[in-house]
């Protein structure tokens, strides 16, 4: 099979307390603008914000999956996280002569050619793409469920152990958003 396109695939939401994890897949496409694009880590929220516009209206494809907080209970982190790109590639409909490149050790098992590439978001335009929309759709996600548990704060630190999050967690207890298998919640549930 020749492969003429790349899909990058990254990740966001590993290590949160809370939230699901979620996944991107994006094909930009040969004539793609790639101006801007790195480590969505390494750009301000409103950097990212526009960049995720400019992406998800001039990228060939772009695809997103999800695994959920009992998913990731259920299946652990490190598997999740690849059932989430897995979804992201497989959303992709119609391409089929595509090289997934995924940031990080990895790769989901696709009908693809693959290859992991660690530091790949800072390397590979089509990987920054897959891992700013990843994290822009999974922050809005936080945004969404915090207005469902407004208690918990998770439009600051969307899921992430920061202090405020661990107080909330102590004084209100877990939500179903929560990931009951990381700690410090498993902890708490086996009081």
């Amino acid at each position: 099979m020749q492969v003429n396109l790349i899909c990058g695939v990254d990740e966001a939401g590993r290590g949160p307390l809370a939230g699901p994890v979620y996944a991107a897949a994006v094909i930009l496409g040969p004539d793609f603008d790639t101006e801007g694009l790195r480590d969505s880590k390494k750009l301000s929220e409103s950097k990212r914000y526009s960049l995720a516009v400019h992406i998800k209206k001039n990228a060939l494809a772009w695809s997103v999956g999800i695994c959920s907080a009992s998913e990731i209970d259920e299946i652990n982190i490190h598997q999740a996280t690849l059932l989430a790109m897995k979804r992201a590639i497989e959303g992709l409909d119609g391409y089929r002569s595509i090289k997934v490149m995924v940031d990080g050790l990895f790769c989901p098992q696709v009908d693809f050619p693959g290859e992991a590439i660690v530091k790949g978001d800072d390397k590979v335009a089509e990987i920054s793409a897959a891992s700013i929309i990843a994290k822009t759709e999974r922050d809005l996600k936080m945004i969404e469920i915090d207005k469902i548990y407004p208690g918990y704060q998770f439009k600051k630190h969307k899921g992430y152990p920061t202090k405020l999050h661990i107080e909330m967690i102590k004084s209100e207890g877990p939500c179903e958003y929560h990931r009951k298998s990381f700690s410090p919640i498993k902890e708490m549930l086996a009081l």
